[in-house]
């Protein structure tokens, strides 16, 4: 089994503790999040494994790059504190496991990893993926998403598994070593997480966004600006690998969109709270999708992007009821270039 890299003395130099005191879902003070942190190093119960919402972003708030969000889960499948209702969490483990149907494929170069989200292929398409192939599936799937049901176990048993799957069925047998990922939770998995845990990726994956950028770049004349305001929803898994976040912006410029400033975005961003959803804690969701949709209203933004396939599909019922026009990021920018 794969050993979370985490070391403890570093936590315990620790003076800040911004793992719990920068957290926008459990509100205490230096005092209380320095007990609190101890009690979750040394094993014991802590309310921290209750209250956390594991949008990821300890991950991005930690200084020393420690993993604090990694340990918290390790310690509620440790302690059996699960976030989601078992039930839901064994249903959700039956329906995304491997299939084990997967065949050798040789695609055509650029290779784009749609993961477990193959139902949204119709948006490689035109200008922007010309020439581009895709792959997708659960026996493929980064299987990060088990951050959120405390089940660090599956990903060590099955993302192994995946990246052998993806290195001897898709990339040996189109002759590249790269691909893109459509999603930031594949990126993060192959960049963060896989090393975090002491897993091998032989392969070089590429960041949706770093893609489209370039594309852009090679299609500028091509481009006819939106001069729209747009808000942007982070996704939990983009706390993994904020050094990407330049790229929304890069994006956004280069289309004529004005990522507005807002309360809840960048390092404060909220999540979609599908996952809190998941954990029953309705007050809560409700709360929190009210407060970034109103940031939203307040600043005017006539879009929202999404990258995330699940937080569009959580929030874009949402938004679009409050007269928003939700939209995936690959979406806005085939707009730009009048597809």
């Amino acid at each position: 089994m794969n050993i979370l890299k985490f070391n403890e003395k570093i936590c315990e130099k620790c003076k800040s503790i911004d793992c719990l005191m920068k957290c926008q879902y459990m509100d205490m003070d230096l005092a209380e999040a320095r007990e609190e942190w101890k009690k979750l190093i040394r094993g014991d119960d802590s309310r921290v494994l209750t209250d956390c919402a594991t949008c990821y972003a300890c991950e991005e708030y930690c200084p020393n790059k420690n993993h604090p969000f990694y340990m918290i889960v390790e310690r509620q499948e440790e302690k059996k504190v699960w976030p989601v209702p078992i039930p839901l969490t064994e249903q959700q483990l039956i329906v995304m496991r491997p299939r084990e149907r997967i065949k050798p494929q040789k695609l055509k170069a650029p290779l784009v990893n749609m993961c477990a989200f193959p139902m949204l292929q119709g948006t490689i398409r035109g200008k922007l993926f010309e020439g581009a192939s895709s792959f997708g599936g659960y026996d493929v799937f980064c299987n990060i998403m088990w951050l959120h049901f405390a089940k660090n176990s599956t990903i060590r048993e099955r993302l192994p598994k995946m990246i052998e799957n993806i290195q001897n069925y898709y990339l040996k047998e189109s002759g590249v070593d790269e691909f893109v990922c459509y999603h930031d939770e594949c990126y993060g998995t192959y960049t963060h997480l896989a090393p975090a845990f002491g897993i091998e990726v032989p392969f070089k994956p590429i960041h949706l966004f770093e893609y489209l950028t370039r594309r852009l770049d090679d299609l500028k004349k091509k481009i006819r600006p939106l001069n729209v305001k747009v808000a942007y929803q982070r996704p939990c898994s983009n706390r993994l690998v904020p050094e990407t976040q330049h790229w929304v912006d890069d994006i956004f410029e280069r289309i004529g969109a004005n990522r507005v400033k807002r309360q809840y975005d960048r390092e404060k961003a909220l999540c979609c709270a599908g996952t809190i959803q998941a954990q029953q804690k309705d007050e809560l969701a409700d709360d929190v999708q009210k407060r970034n949709i109103d940031d939203m209203i307040a600043a005017g933004v006539k879009y929202c992007v999404f990258n995330c396939p699940a937080c569009f599909f959580t929030m874009s019922n949402l938004v679009a009821e409050r007269g928003i026009t939700p939209i995936l990021m690959s979406e806005l920018c085939h707009m730009a270039l009048g597809e």
